[in-house]
Order: structure tokens, then C-alpha cells, then sequence
């Protein structure tokens, strides 16, 4: 099975960081979710977060930095595949201007009011709205 990890960072203002995809990848052009990629072999899907996050933002957070929020299997309506997910999720004192984006068209910290008239990816369309609403990112983003 296909193993894939997300990274849910939130920011001081309780803003969520977002990639926009550009019109050449390969899955999903044109739209938005959060960084995260394949777990590659031998790789725990919490390196893999890391790993991932620094690979397309330049971003490097300390060991520790990021917790699971949630584990499950996705089935993708759009395509015959499914994945095993992890999400991370966890607070960073960043803005925009710490953030590069080494894939995609942007990465950037998006406003939850906002997020509703992006173009999600199927599995983002699954994940981000059940973040928004859960506990862990009331508690990451109440403390300010």
C-alpha cells in the first residue's frame, strides 16, 4: 500500500501552511493541500514528515516539533488507489517569509476562513476541514 505523509503547520495568527500545486505536477494541478509527499522505504512516516516539510519549504523543525494527528487509509474517488496516511501537525513562529517553495506554484500560510474557497485535492477536501474543526488544532492555534 501506498504510504504518504501530510504536514499540518500552523502559525501565531492560527493560520495553516498550504501549497498550491502548479499546472505541470503530475497529480492534482492547480490545486491546494498541505506539504507531505511518499514515505519512502525503510522511513517512518515521522521522518518522512520532516523530511518532507524541509524538502518542499526549506522549513527545519527541531525533533519533536510535530505530533500525530491522525493515521487512516484513504480511498481516492477520482483515481483506483488508495494510501495510508499519517498526518503531523504542530505550531512554528513562522510567517510567509520563512517559508520557501522548492515545488509548486506557492507554500503559504492560509487564513481557515480562506481555505473554503480553495480548490482542494481530493485527500486535502478528506483531511483539512477535519483538522480545522479538531481539538489539536483548536490547542495549536489558541496559543498565542
Amino acid at each position: 500500500m501506498h504510504r504518504t505523509v501530510n504536514v499540518l503547520v500552523v502559525n501565531a495568527t492560527g493560520a495553516l501552511l498550504l501549497q498550491e500545486r502548479d499546472e505541470l505536477a503530475p497529480r492534482c494541478p492547480d490545486q491546494w493541500g498541505p506539504p507531505g509527499g511518499h514515505v519512502e522505504e525503510g522511513e517512518t512516516h515521522e521522518a518522512a514528515a520532516y523530511r518532507e516539510l524541509a524538502e518542499e519549504t526549506g522549513v527545519v523543525l527541531p525533533p519533536g516539533s510535530l505530533r500525530r494527528w491522525r493515521e487512516e487509509v484513504f480511498h481516492y474517488t477520482e483515481e483506483d488507489r488508495v494510501a495510508h496516511y499519517e498526518l503531523w501537525a504542530g505550531r512554528a513562529e513562522l510567517t510567509d517569509a520563512d517559508v520557501a517553495c522548492h515545488e509548486g506554484r506557492q507554500m503559504t500560510f492560509v487564513d481557515p476562513a480562506a481555505i473554503g474557497g480553495l480548490d482542494l485535492w481530493e485527500s486535502a477536501r478528506h483531511f483539512v476541514p477535519a483538522f480545522l474543526a479538531s481539538d489539536a488544532y483548536a490547542g495549536l492555534a489558541a496559543r498565542r
